[in-house]
C-alpha cells in the first residue's frame, strides 16, 4: 500500500491498546523518499464513521473513530480520537464487505463477519467507497504478508509483497476505479476535526463497554491537566497524546529510526513540570490510540488557525461536559443504591440481639413484599393502559381511514373539477397555450428520467464493488484451501512417520519379548503390560483426536483390519501390519494415489494398451475397480456367455441336487472368517455365494467344485457384488485364464506350477534358495495355497485387489512375479532364521507382514525382469511331461499291487479270527 503525505503521524503513533507500538518495517518504495502521488493511500486507515448499535431507547448510530491496525488485520474503533483504550475490535481477515445502493441508505456499508454484522455509516458515498476499497486491500496485504521475520528476513520480501499488492490494485481498478483519499474525513484530517454531534451526548456513550468509557474519561481529564500544568492550556495540538511524557519519556510518534517516517522538524524537548507523574498513568498516556499533530505541524499554525481550533476544543469540550454531567447522574443514582444497601448492612450487624436482627429482616421481607404489590400494581396499570391504548389506536386507524376516505372523495372531485377547467381554459385560450402545460410534464418527467440515472449509477457502483470483493474473496479462498492441503499433507506425512514409529516400537517389543523366553523375572512381565498397553493405544487415541486415516476395524471390502488372533504374539504383527498399511497409505496418498485416481477418472474407454497395462498393475481405484473387472471379464468369457445361461444353471440346481452341494454347504462356513459379510448372520453374502458355485458346478461337470473356488468366488463378488458377474469372473479365471487340469482330482497342473516356482526361484534367488535346501524346506506345502486360490488367504486385501487387477489382464504370469516378488521382499528376514522350525513358523504368516504395495509391485514388475512368456510355457511343458511319466509309473505301481493282493487272496490265519468268527453259525 501507498502512503499519504497528510497521514504519516498516524502511522507512527497508533497502537494496540496496553502495549507500546514498535517501529515498523516498511517495504522498499514505501518511504517518502520515494515518488508518490499526492492522493494515494496513508499508510494508516483512520477515520469517524457511524456505528449502528445499541438496545432499547438509546439504539442508533454512534459516532466512532476507527484505526486499523496491519499486524493483527483488526479495525479497533472508540468514541474519540483521544481515548486511551479502544472500545472493541473487527476481526477482518475471515470478513466480508457490502455496501448499500439505495438514496436512504446513503453511505452506509456492512462489514460481516463469521459471528456478526456491523452496520457502519460514512459521511457521503466517495467516503464510503474509500472505505471499502482500502479494507479490501487490508484484508488481501493480511493474507498475502509473510509470517513474522526479523527485519533482515523481511528485506527480501518486501519487493515480492509490494508486487503481488501492485498487482492486486491493477486487478480491482477494473471492476471499480480508485477512489481518491478524501480531504479532511481520513487519516490525521479527521482526527482535527470535531466529533459529528448526536441529538443526545449519552446517546452516544457506549453502555456495553461502561469500564472502559470511564478509563478513557478519567484518562482525557487528567491528560487537559496536566497539559494546563505544564502551560500549554488544552490546545491539544501541542502534545500528540494531550500530555508530555513526563521524567524524560520520549513520545511514542517521534521514533526517528521508524523507515519511512522522517518528521518534518526535530522533536520539541518536552518541558518539566514539578506534578509527579504516577506508574499508572504512565501506560495509560502511552496506550494513546491517536495524537493530534505532530509537533512541527503545530508550530507551523497561523493565528486564525489556532483559533479556529481553540473554537473547536471549545465545542468537543461543551458536548464531552455534557456527556459527563449525564454519566456522573448514572453514577450518582449507582452510588445512592449502594448507600441504601451499605446502610441496611450495617443496621444489620448493629444489631446486639438476634431479635433485632430478626425484626430487620421481617421489616426488609414487608418492605419487599411491599414494593411487589406496587410493582403488580404498576403491571396492571401498564396492562390497562396498553389496553385502552390499543383501543384508541384503533379508533385513530378508525378515523385516519374515514378522513382518507373523505380525503380521496374530495381529491377525486379537484381533479374532475382542475380537469374540467383546463379544458375550459384550452377551448378559451389560444392553441399555443397548452405548449407550456406539456413543456411542464417534460420537465417533470425529464428530472424523473435524472433520478433513474442516478439510481442506475448507484447500482452499478455497488455491482462493481460486489464483483471486485467475490473476485477478492475467490482469490483468498483458494489461497486458503491451497495452505489447508499443503498442511493436510504434512499432517498426513507426520501421521504416517508416527506410525511408522509405533509400528519400530511394537517390533522392538516383539523382539524383547522373544529374547526374554521364559525367564524368571519381572522383565518378562514388563513386556506384556507394555504389550497390552500398546494394543490398546487405538481405542484412546480415536476419541481424544481426529485423524485422517484412523485404522478402522474393517476395511473398505469387509475384512478386518486387525486380525483378532488368539495367540498374543499373532495380535501384536497383526498391529503391527496396521500401523504399516496406514503409513504407507498416507504417506501415498498424496504423492501416488491422488494422481492414479486423476488419471483413471480421465481414462473413459476401455482398451487393452501398454498405458492401460501400466495402470492395471499400480493398481484400480475402488470406485473404478467394479467397471474395469466387469471388462476384463467380458474380454475373457465372450465366446462363452449367452443371455439367459446363468439363470438356466440355476434352474437346474432348484431341479435337482448337484453331488458336490453338500462339500460346497460345509466350505461355505469357512469362507474368509475374517470378513463380516461371510460372517454375519443377516449378510446376504453366503446365500448368493452358494448360487454361484452351484451354477458353476453345472457350468463344468469335470470339475464340479474343488476346495479353494468358494474363495475365488467370494472375492469375485465382493468387488462385483452381482451375483451373475461373479460366476463368470469365476469360469473366467478357472476355464480361460489358469492351465486346464489346474482344479481337477489330481491338481496336475497346479503341481507343474509348483515345480516351475521352485525353478524361477533358483534363477531368481539363488542365495535364498540356497538356505531353504540347507534346511530342507519344501516350498509347495507354503506356495501350493497361494497358485490354487490367487493368494486369497495370504495378502491383506489391498494388496491382494491390486494382485488380481493385474491378474485378470495378464494371465497366470502375474502370479508367479508375485511369488518371486514376495520371497524377495522378506528374503533377509528368512535368510536370519537358522532353524528349520523356525523357517516353517515364520513362513506360516510371513505374507501379512507385507504392508508396502508399492514396493511389492516394483520388485514384482522391476526387479523380477526379464521373466518372457515363452520360458514360462517351456518350463511348463518340461515339468508336465515328467510329472506325467511320473503319474504313469505311479499308476503301474498301483496296478501291481493290487493284482499281487487279488492273487493271494490275503486269507488270515485261524489264530488271527475273532470270538464271533470262530463260532461260526452257532
Amino acid at each position: 500500500m501507498e502512503n499519504h503525505p497528510e497521514c504519516t503521524p498516524l502511522s507512527e503513533s497508533t497502537q494496540l491498546p496496553g502495549s507500546a507500538r514498535e517501529p515498523e518495517v516498511v517495504p522498499p518504495g514505501d518511504s517518502e523518499g520515494g515518488a508518490r502521488p499526492l492522493d494515494t493511500v496513508p499508510k494508516k486507515l483512520c477515520g469517524y464513521l457511524s456505528k449502528f448499535g445499541g438496545k432499547g431507547p438509546i439504539k442508533g448510530w454512534k459516532c466512532r473513530w476507527f484505526f486499523y491496525d496491519e499486524r493483527k488485520c483488526h479495525l479497533y474503533y472508540s468514541r474519540t480520537a483521544q481515548d486511551a483504550n479502544p472500545l472493541d475490535s473487527i476481526d477482518l481477515s475471515n470478513a466480508v464487505f457490502d455496501c448499500k445502493a439505495s438514496a436512504e441508505d446513503e453511505g452506509t456499508f456492512e462489514v460481516k463477519t463469521p459471528n456478526r454484522v456491523i452496520t457502519l455509516k460514512a459521511a457521503n458515498k466517495h467516503v464510503m467507497l474509500y472505505w471499502l476499497q482500502q479494507l479490501q486491500m487490508k484484508r488481501w496485504e493480511f493474507h498475502n504478508s509473510p509470517p513474522a521475520l526479523p527485519a533482515a528476513g523481511l528485506s527480501g520480501n518486501g519487493p515480492t509483497l509490494h508486487l503481488k499488492l501492485e498487482q492486486e490494485e491493477e486487478e480491482l481498478e477494473e471492476f471499480l476505479c480508485p477512489v481518491k483519499t478524501p480531504t479532511g474525513l481520513v487519516g490525521a484530517a479527521a482526527a482535527l476535526q470535531p466529533v459529528p454531534a448526536r441529538p443526545s451526548a449519552l446517546q452516544n456513550i457506549s453502555l456495553k463497554h461502561l469500564g472502559t468509557e470511564i478509563q478513557n474519561t478519567m484518562h482525557n481529564i487528567r491528560g487537559n491537566k496536566q497539559a494546563q500544568a505544564t502551560g500549554h492550556g488544552p490546545l491539544v495540538e501541542e502534545s500528540p497524546q494531550g500530555v508530555e511524557p513526563q521524567g524524560g519519556e520520549q513520545p511514542l510518534i517521534s521514533d526517528p529510526s521508524t523507515p519511512g517516517k522522517e518528521p518534518e522538524d526535530p522533536p520539541r524537548p518536552a518541558p518539566r513540570t514539578s506534578l509527579p507523574s504516577s506508574p499508572m498513568q504512565k501506560p495509560k498516556r502511552q496506550s494513546n490510540t491517536f495524537p493530534f499533530f505532530s509537533d512541527g505541524l503545530a508550530r507551523s499554525r497561523t493565528a486564525q488557525e489556532r483559533v479556529v481550533a481553540l473554537e473547536q476544543q471549545v465545542l468537543m469540550l461543551t458536548e464531552e461536559l455534557k456527556s459527563q454531567k449525564e454519566l456522573v447522574v448514572i453514577l450518582h443514582k449507582a452510588l445512592e443504591a449502594a448507600q441504601q444497601e451499605k446502610r441496611a448492612s450495617s443496621a444489620y450487624l448493629a444489631a446486639a440481639e438476634d431479635k433485632d436482627r430478626l425484626e430487620l429482616v421481617r421489616h426488609k421481607v414487608r418492605q419487599i413484599a411491599e414494593l411487589n404489590q406496587r410493582v403488580g400494581n404498576l403491571e396492571q396499570d401498564r396492562e390497562r393502559l396498553v389496553h385502552e391504548a390499543g383501543l384508541l389506536e384503533q379508533q385513530v386507524q378508525a378515523l385516519q381511514q374515514h378522513v382518507q376516505l373523505l380525503m380521496d372523495k374530495n381529491q377525486a372531485k379537484q381533479q374532475v373539477i382542475c380537469k374540467l377547467s383546463q379544458k375550459l381554459t384550452e377551448d378559451l385560450e389560444q392553441p399555443d397555450q397548452p405548449a407550456s402545460a406539456a413543456n411542464g410534464d417534460f420537465l417533470s418527467q425529464q428530472e424523473k428520467m435524472e433520478h433513474l440515472k442516478d439510481d442506475m449509477e448507484a447500482y452499478r457502483t455497488q455491482n462493481r464493488f460486489l464483483n471486485s470483493e467475490i473476485h477478492q474473496v475467490t482469490k483468498i479462498w483458494r489461497k486458503v484451501a491451497e495452505k489447508e492441503k499443503a498442511l493436510l499433507t504434512k499432517c498426513a506425512y507426520l501421521q504416517a512417520r508416527n506410525c511408522q514409529v509405533e509400528s519400530k516400537y511394537l517390533a522392538g517389543l516383539r523382539r524383547l519379548q522373544e529374547a526374554a523366553g521364559a525367564e524368571a523375572g519381572d522383565l518378562p512381565e514388563l513386556l506384556r503390560q507394555l504389550v497390552q498397553e500398546a494394543l490398546q493405544w487405538e481405542a484412546g487415541e480415536a476419541a481424544d483426536s481426529v485423524e485422517l486415516s484412523p485404522i478402522s476395524e474393517y476395511d473398505d471390502y469387509g475384512f478386518l483390519t486387525v486380525p483378532d488372533y488368539e495367540v498374543e504374539d499373532l495380535k501384536l504383527l497383526a498391529k503391527i501390519q496396521a500401523l504399516e498399511v496406514r503409513s504407507h497409505h498416507l504417506l501415498a496418498l498424496e504423492a501416488v494415489e491422488r494422481p492414479l485416481r486423476e488419471r483413471w477418472a480421465a481414462l473413459t474407454d476401455l482398451v487393452p494398451s501398454a498405458e492401460l497395462k501400466q495402470l492395471l498393475r499400480g493398481g484400480v481405484p475402488r470406485e473404478h475397480r467394479p467397471r474395469v473387472w466387469r471388462w476384463l471379464v467380458h474380454r475373457r468369457v465372450q465366446h462363452l456367455r449367452s443371455p439367459g445361461c446363468y439363470q438356466e444353471l440355476l434352474a437346474r440346481g432348484r431341479a435337482c441336487e448337484h453331488p458336490a452341494a453338500r462339500q460346497i454347504e460345509l466350505d461355505l462356513n469357512r469362507t474368509f472368517p475374517t470378513n463380516k459379510h461371510f460372517t454375519c448372520p443377516t449378510s446376504s453374502f453366503p446365500d448368493r455365494l452358494r448360487r454361484v458355485l452351484l451354477a458353476f458346478s453345472w457350468q463344468n461337470p469335470a470339475i464340479g467344485y474343488c476346495q479353494g473356488l468358494n474363495r475365488l468366488a467370494a472375492i469375485a463378488l465382493l468387488v462385483l457384488e452381482d451375483e451373475e458377474s461373479a460366476f463368470w469372473c469365476l469360469v473366467a479365471i478357472v476355464e480361460t485364464i489358469l492351465p486346464a487340469e489346474y482344479y481337477s482330482k489330481t491338481l496336475t497342473a497346479s503341481q507343474v506350477d509348483q515345480r516351475v516356482l521352485q525353478d524361477l526361484l533358483s534363477e531368481k534367488l539363488p542365495r535364498l534358495t540356497a538356505h531353504l535346501g540347507q534346511h530342507h524346506i519344501d516350498l509347495s506345502l507354503i506356495t501350493f495355497n497361494w497358485f490354487l486360490v490367487v493368494f486369497a488367504d495370504s495378502l491383506i486385501s489391498d494388496i491382494l485387489l491390486r494382485v488380481w487387477d493385474a491378474f485378470l489382464y495378464e494371465g497366470t504370469k502375474v502370479v508367479f512375479r508375485y511369488a518371486l516378488a514376495v520371497f524377495k521382499y522378506n528374503e533377509e528376514e528368512i535368510l536370519r532364521l537358522q532353524d528349520s522350525l523356525e523357517i516353517y513358523q515364520y513362513l506360516r504368516f510371513f505374507t501379512k507382514t507385507i504392508c508396502d504395495s508399492r514396493k511389492l509391485m516394483s520388485i514384482a514388475f522391476n526387479d523380477m525382469n526379464p521373466f518372457p512368456m515363452k520360458q514360462l510355457r517351456q518350463l511348463r511343458a518340461a515339468h508336465r511331461e515328467r510329472l506325467e511319466a511320473e503319474l504313469r509309473k505311479l499308476e503301474l505301481l498301483k496296478a501291481e499291487y493290487l493284482e499281487r493282493r487279488a492273487s493271494r487272496g490275503r486269507a488270515a490265519p485261524e489264530s488271527c479270527l475273532s470270538e464271533d468268527e470262530g463260532e461260526g453259525d452257532g
